[in-house]
């Protein structure tokens, strides 16, 4: 089994490839994972192949399916933060970058799978407590258009054919091991990983701020999953909101007290920023799973749970 993975030098696309390398349970046996990114990929598994270029490029692109492959996870995309700080980079990395990839795959004898990381941050304007999978999408950022457009070209595309796509809209991954990345959301992974170092951290947003979050082991779970769902279970509808959680900064920071002490819980302090206020606080607090969840992906236990199993993997 051959498999491309786009990103694949990022936290998520790296955990992806260990995954793979590991044996998925179901899975028949990977020979092959190409780990595209614009930095070499760290893994040196004789398995993997490393690639460095640019995704956009559409060379580039039509190279790392050339010689064919049976599965394609693309994760690779300028984040929340820097999307919105540089509106041409963004659309060109994660709306032209996913474009090349798919004008790549359309040219194979075979369709391939393609599983497209979406994201929560789709939604926008004035939500209902709870979002329907089928909620009009009106995404509040750069970020979140890009990727609204990108689940109708990858729609699209599996109408005519040319893939197997399905666009998850992956929840607010925390927490998140490392340095803070460009996200918006990086707050939430660095209100828990901070003090558990020891250091201080600042919650940009109020602490009742409604988040759908979801570890990083659960978010590889459900990526894995979608990549065997068959098609026809997805019902012409190629787009899954991913199960997740709704957690308040102040729920995570009462689990880090619970886990790590209040002297943990002392390092965090909230500092308003009214940009990433404004998007953040635009994106839903509860997601409608029961599609989802009936196709047979997870969801995490509560927040406590997210927070033990990044102080375990410290």
């Amino acid at each position: 089994m051959s498999i491309l993975v786009t990103g694949a030098a990022g936290f998520l696309g790296a955990r992806l490839v260990d995954a793979l390398l590991a044996g998925p349970p179901g899975w028949p046996p990977v020979s092959r994972v190409i780990a595209a990114d614009i930095a070499p990929a760290a893994h040196d598994d004789p398995r993997v192949e490393r690639h460095a270029g640019d995704i956009a490029d559409p060379a580039f692109a039509a190279s790392l399916v050339g010689s064919g492959v049976d599965t394609v996870f693309h994760l690779a995309a300028v984040l929340s933060g820097q999307a919105e700080a540089e509106f041409d980079l963004g659309m060109r990395v994660n709306v032209d970058g996913a474009r090349s990839l798919l004008d790549a795959c359309r040219r194979l004898a075979s369709r391939p799978r393609l599983v497209f990381t979406s994201t929560i941050a789709v939604y926008g304007g004035t939500l209902p407590e709870v979002v329907p999978e089928d909620m009009v999408l009106r995404p509040s950022s750069s970020y979140g258009t890009a990727k609204a457009m990108l689940e109708l070209l990858v729609a699209d595309c599996t109408r005519r054919g040319f893939v197997e796509g399905v666009a998850c809209r992956v929840p607010t991954v925390t927490v998140r091991p490392g340095r803070p990345n460009s996200a918006l959301s990086s707050f939430m992974s660095g209100i828990v990983r901070e003090p558990l170092a020891g250091l201080p951290s600042t919650c940009p947003v109020p602490l009742d701020t409604r988040l759908w979050v979801s570890s990083p082991d659960t978010v590889i779970s459900n990526l894995l999953h979608a990549a065997r769902v068959p098609m026809q279970a997805f019902d012409s509808r190629p787009v899954v909101n991913l199960p997740g959680l709704t957690v308040t900064p102040g729920e995570m920071l009462a689990s880090l007290e619970r886990i790590a002490g209040a002297t943990a819980r002392a390092l965090v302090r909230v500092e308003p920023d009214e940009h990433i206020s404004r998007i953040v606080c635009s994106w839903p607090g509860a997601l409608d799973v029961t599609r989802s969840l009936a196709l047979g992906f997870s969801r995490d236990g509560d927040a406590d749970a997210i927070v033990r199993q990044f102080a375990g993997m410290k």
